[in-house]
């Protein structure tokens, strides 16, 4: 039992080290050597652990990614209301990549080129969380608070898609400082317009004149 948590906390120590490596000179430009100086090891021990560079790359995502969904999942469950619900999600979300920004900066630059990632346990996960949020849309349209009409998975590109043009503007050019800012108008966009009695479809403008009565 302590030779199996041993072995696993050495795994965690060199997916940490190769999460800081590959963000920083990217997966391209760095070694298995870096990763092996970064966790303090050989490069035979990473080799015991993990057959390739790329291996290591994909493993990379799926503890934290799962942790991630799970604490998002536990905290859905005792909100109300699918807006409300939504907005949980745009705050877990940038809140999670605003103090992961090296995990931010290997999904963005890194897995989202690669199309093996579409292969890997990870990405299944990561799907996972994406359904979530297609779950809380159609939790919204069967209870009436969102328009019949709203396609689940429209809504959800437009979220998550939002976000990582965010994301690859904080990577690139360090602004905003705070992802959180736009918790609120973000959420905000989506849900007035898809909320029942929101923005409407047309606008019928009526002006009526009448004289002033002479005082």
């Amino acid at each position: 039992m302590a030779s199996n948590k041993k072995l696993e906390a050495r795994k965690g120590q060199i997916l940490m080290a190769a999460e800081k490596v590959f963000a920083e000179k990217g997966f391209q430009e760095a070694t298995v050597s870096d990763v092996a100086r970064e966790a303090g090891v050989s490069d035979t021990t990473i080799y015991e652990y993990f057959s390739t560079k790329e291996e290591l790359l994909f493993s990379i995502p799926c503890e934290t990614t799962r942790e991630g969904i799970e604490t998002m999942s536990f905290h859905l469950n005792y909100i109300r209301g699918a807006a409300n619900k939504i907005r949980s999600t745009v705050y877990h979300l940038l809140w999670f990549y605003q103090n992961h920004r090296d995990y931010a900066s290997l999904v963005m630059m890194n897995l989202k080129q690669n199309r093996k990632f579409l292969e890997t346990e990870a990405y299944r996960i990561i799907q996972e969380g994406f359904r979530m949020i297609i779950e809380v849309i159609e939790e919204g349209i069967a209870s009436g608070e969102f328009r019949e009409e709203t396609n689940p998975y429209l809504v959800r590109h437009v979220i998550i898609g939002t976000i990582e043009n965010i994301l690859f503007r904080w990577l690139l050019v360090g602004k905003p400082e705070d992802l959180l800012q736009f918790v609120d108008p973000l959420t905000d966009l989506i849900t007035d317009g898809i909320k029942k009695g929101g923005l409407p479809k047309n606008w019928n403008v009526r002006i009526t004149l009448e004289p002033q009565e002479e005082s």
